[in-house]
């Protein structure tokens, strides 16, 4: 039984992968049959809950939804875990707080997955480091640009970084940057020798220290051959991205997040096995 809160080294990366893999092939049909699965969701997610009820469903298992700030109650954390530890074999939880999270994690005697905090988001960057596995020579040798302010997709790349030893820089305006990154202010500037440019989207207040790093597709015609957008969705049109950078051959698409499904039921069965 593990955890998943962080991203995790390259071995058990590559672990996750070829469970992907085997799913994609049809295997692990029934790995859940007979387990529950809590989740702990904000009525605003789409993708990420979706895959993960879709993908226990698949497996054979049982979700039961919670809405994240249930577990904002005065109630203690460590009693909450107390009672689930009685019916539940996964919790699954997407919450702003790290901390709840490992709180979780310390007190639940079954496997805890981080589905997205304010600090990180493993499931999404796996996923998408997996879809480059498949379009990539070797992704851990490609140079990465995250575009963008400090939150949880930057940080989420960060963690990747450190965790698989990827190359990442980062372009974004003045008072924006992530500790321990090469930063750019200028896109055309940042995209030269890149192979993945990652975009996540900023406020209205934000987009005007932002306007010289749009991601164009002259400036992604900078970039290295073959390189791929890659905008964290919901991306917006016009503003972290252009239309034409999203209409053009460097866009990876949404086929790009196919496997989100398959990686997080990966994932689960990750967690599950000793």
């Amino acid at each position: 039984m593990k955890h998943m809160i962080t991203m995790p080294d390259v071995a058990r990366v590559q672990n996750i992968f070829d469970l992907t893999d085997e799913i994609c092939e049809g295997k692990y049909a029934e790995a859940l049959k007979g387990k529950t699965v809590v989740l702990f969701f904000p009525a605003s997610s789409i993708r990420t809950r979706v895959t993960f009820e879709k993908g226990i469903y698949l497996l054979g298992g049982q979700p039961v939804l919670f809405p994240s700030e249930t577990l904002d109650k005065k109630e203690a954390i460590k009693d909450v875990c107390g009672y689930l530890n009685n019916w539940a074999d996964m919790v699954i939880v997407r919450h702003k707080n790290i901390q709840l999270i490992r709180t979780m994690a310390e007190y639940m005697r079954v496997p805890v997955i981080n589905a997205m905090t304010d600090v990180n988001h493993p499931c999404e960057v796996l996923s998408d480091l997996y879809a480059l596995s498949k379009m990539r020579k070797d992704f851990r040798q490609d140079q990465y640009l995250f575009v963008g302010k400090r939150g949880n997709i930057g940080l989420a790349w960060k963690e990747a970084a450190d965790a698989l030893g990827l190359s990442l820089e980062q372009c974004c305006g003045e008072g924006y940057e992530i500790e321990g990154l090469r930063v750019h202010h200028d896109i055309y500037q940042a995209v030269r020798g890149k192979d993945i440019i990652c975009t996540d989207p900023v406020s209205a207040a934000d987009l005007p220290a932002f306007r010289s790093c749009q991601v164009t597709k002259a400036a992604m015609l900078q970039a290295n051959e073959g390189a791929v957008l890659n905008p964290c969705p919901p991306f917006y049109r016009g503003e972290e991205v252009s239309e034409d950078a999203i209409e053009s051959e460097f866009f990876v698409g949404y086929e790009f997040k196919k496997h989100l499904l398959e990686v997080q039921q990966a994932i689960m069965i990750d967690c599950l096995k000793d």
